[in-house]
């Protein structure tokens, strides 16, 4: 995974201190009932498109251009579906990190699904009901994003930072 100059450029002034990041992923859902993954060249595992926003990039902008960057397809956003902030993370460099995460229901336009960059080993249309391991966070983002519900998720309770029972930003209102 190529390293954002951006990044880099930060990384010389903060070494491998804590660095907040805007990331964005993306349920990219067809009328197949078929999700878009891509197996990482980082990890190996298979993932929603996600990435990271270069500075002064629009979110939605932004995941349209990683959808297409690391998959050939061309998306068009239906809706937010959660903003989260994630745990603090490290890579083995010592690099650490910590990510605000917009996720966004997307369907697709145009494009054959394929390896677009070096980010990704594979991808593909994986069918709902039988998708690949993937993280219990990335599960619960389709699950959201199929919700008929077009609210957010976001947490609201200060002392746990969980969301509310049902995760609907609704009930928080």
């Amino acid at each position: 995974m190529t390293t954002p100059k951006f990044i880099l450029e930060l990384r010389e002034k903060i070494g491998h201190d804590l660095l907040w990041l805007t990331g964005i992923t993306g349920v990219v859902l067809d009328d197949a009932d078929q999700v878009l993954l891509v197996r990482r060249a980082d990890t190996g595992r298979w993932s929603l498109v996600a990435g990271i926003l270069e500075p002064g990039e629009q979110p939605a902008v932004g995941l349209l251009r990683e959808i297409e960057e690391e998959t050939a397809v061309e998306a068009a956003i239906d809706r937010l579906v959660s903003i989260e902030s994630l745990p603090p993370s490290g890579y083995p460099n010592g690099d650490q990190v910590q990510f605000l995460d917009l996720c966004f229901r997307c369907r697709p336009l145009r494009g054959e699904a394929r390896v677009n960059d070096d980010e990704s080993l594979e991808v593909r249309w994986w069918p709902l009901d039988d998708l690949p391991p993937l993280a219990r966070r990335e599960l619960t983002m389709i699950q959201h994003a199929l919700s008929p519900d077009p609210m957010p998720i976001f947490t609201t309770d200060r002392a746990t930072g969980e969301a509310p029972t049902g995760g609907r930003a609704a009930t928080a209102r």
